[in-house]
């Protein structure tokens, strides 16, 4: 349950630069909303995988190139399912804001289950507040 409530934290921090991002270059600059999804996403995600990794999921000691390919690889998943909402909504006619808004949710169902069975929860993993094997 503690896991869940650091996560649902972090996801709210992230959500947020996504969030005003997104905002700012549709809103401020015009940019369509593909291109800005691009990077309000990117943004987003720049501090979710340190964040994630020692403070949600409490991974300690080196970092190693399967782990951030699984992660990219959950994010790219995730962006993908969450860029789906987000047209289909807008095309149905919600603007761009709650659409994005809504979109947030399927994002971060997609990223919990993958960090958490995936890239951070493998057993092998060395938690921080563990003994070293």
């Amino acid at each position: 349950m503690l896991k869940m409530a650091k996560y649902a934290l972090v996801g709210g921090l992230n959500t947020g630069v996504d969030f005003a991002v997104f905002c700012a270059l549709i809103y401020g600059l015009g940019m369509p909303t593909a291109g800005a999804q691009v990077l309000s996403y990117l943004a987003g995600t720049a501090n979710s995988y340190l964040l994630n990794r020692y403070w949600t999921f409490g991974v300690r000691g080196q970092k190693n190139a399967a782990e951030l390919v699984r992660f990219v690889a959950v994010n790219v998943v995730s962006f993908a399912a969450a860029t789906a909402a987000l047209l289909g909504l807008e095309y149905a006619g919600l603007e761009a804001a709650l659409a994005k808004a809504i979109s947030v949710f399927v994002s971060l169902a997609v990223n919990y289950a993958g960090y958490r069975l995936w890239v951070f929860g493998g057993k092998e993993r060395q938690r921080i507040g563990e003994p070293e094997a």
